[in-house]
């Protein structure tokens, strides 16, 4: 799936003089299918991070941030960080590029498992690795989370049933040194996705966004 990310807050000539939390809410505005989050149980901050548009402009996925953002500052271990981020993916069939000169891979609870793999690694950095290197380690990495999102069946994933708008619904699940990342879908059209660390995965549920705009950023 070809997509582009547009980070929250992002600047462009459209946008001038527009404070970032709004360009940033507006982006998720733009979208046909419902944002997931964490329940009510959780009770921490929350935030925007970014968007995920078709080359047409079409909002295919984007992600909300809870707890602690993440750093990479090299002073920063992963034991000093605690969040969840939910990656909320329209479900598509294959269907016609918006230019028309040909066609988009279909969704896919993969396609969840790749962009919540991607998206662990993307805030993770190797302290014992020199920063010149990382982004070796990137794409090396991100090749292992596509095979392994490509293989949802295979023994790299256990499995973990979460409520999903109340409902038990199952996911595939996996830890690394880097936290974990879990892929499944709910009933309102969407794959889902997260990922995370210093907070347990067993103990949340995913609800429907019911204002998004409570996400901003101050």
């Amino acid at each position: 799936m070809e997509t582009t990310s547009r980070p929250a807050g992002e600047s462009g000539p459209a946008a001038q003089g527009v404070p970032g939390a709004r360009r940033a809410v507006d982006d998720y505005l733009m979208a046909a299918f419902p944002w997931y989050g964490l329940d009510a149980a959780f009770t921490g901050p929350r935030w925007l991070m970014q968007v995920g548009t078709a080359a047409d402009g079409t909002v295919e996925h984007g992600s909300t941030g809870h707890g602690e953002e993440p750093s990479l500052r090299v002073e920063t271990t992963p034991e000093d960080e605690s969040f969840a981020v939910v990656v909320t993916l329209a479900s598509r069939p294959v269907r016609r590029s918006g230019d028309g000169t040909g066609t988009l891979e279909a969704t896919s609870v993969s396609t969840a498992a790749w962009l919540a793999g991607s998206g662990l690694l993307s805030c993770s950095f190797p302290m014992e690795m020199d920063r010149s290197l990382r982004q070796d380690w990137l794409d090396q990495q991100t090749g292992v989370a596509w095979e392994l999102a490509d293989d949802l069946d295979g023994s790299g994933w256990s499995s973990l049933s979460l409520p999903v708008d109340g409902i038990p619904t199952d996911f595939h699940y996996r830890e690394s040194a880097y936290g974990w990342v879990l892929a499944g879908s709910a009933q309102e059209g969407v794959h889902l996705g997260a990922y995370g660390r210093g907070m347990s995965a067993y103990g949340l549920g995913f609800a429907v966004v019911k204002d998004i705009t409570e996400y901003e950023r101050g």
